[in-house]
């Protein structure tokens, strides 16, 4: 007969797991908002060597960035799933995305499984294989790779989902001027 180990998480344990997190977050540079959040995402893929449409998370409330660990989170209001065409795969991402990142690579990481075969798989690990392919790692060390090319189409989409929120803001703030014409002109 297998054995059973059940750990119980004491508040003292707890505790102590939250103060590791926030001493991961210590000197974090921190982005609110969605369109800030996921402007500051599609800069990093860029600097890791990602595509830029590998993180198309559109409702982010916060992210931040350790430059001295290469610690990142990426926090949003709910769970997000997504379809990838280019490889066929769905991928959920949960409230909270987190990583160790250094160029080419992001290790560790939390928050984000991979549909396959009717299982969600966690993504412990994803990297840049040469120059055109990028490598997935599950949390039992079995991977897959895609070519870097099937990410265009999430890239062009995070393009246009960046002009249609340049042109939102431009808008409203024209809307914010007007209306501050306004009031003084009746005043």
């Amino acid at each position: 007969m297998a054995s059973v180990t059940t750990t119980v998480t004491t508040g003292t344990a707890a505790a102590a797991a939250a103060a590791e997190v926030g001493k991961e977050r210590e000197g974090a540079e921190v982005v609110s908002g969605a369109v800030e959040c996921f402007k500051q995402s599609m800069e990093l893929m860029r600097a890791l060597g990602f595509p830029e449409g590998m993180m198309p998370l559109r409702g982010l409330e916060e992210c931040g960035l350790v430059r001295e660990t290469g610690f990142v989170w990426m926090r949003q209001k709910a769970p997000y799933e997504h379809y990838f065409r280019g490889t066929g795969t769905r991928v959920r991402y949960d409230v909270e995305v987190t990583a160790f990142v250094e160029e080419g690579r992001m290790k560790r990481m939390t928050g984000v499984r991979s549909k396959q075969l009717m299982l969600w798989v966690p993504i412990v690990e994803m990297s840049l294989d040469g120059a055109d392919r990028v490598y997935f790692k599950s949390n039992v060390g079995i991977g897959r790779s895609f070519p870097a090319s099937a990410f265009a189409d999430e890239t062009a989409a995070a393009a246009a989902f960046l002009k249609e929120a340049d042109a939102a803001a431009a808008a409203a703030e024209k809307e914010a001027a007007a209306t501050a014409t306004a009031v003084t002109a009746n005043e």
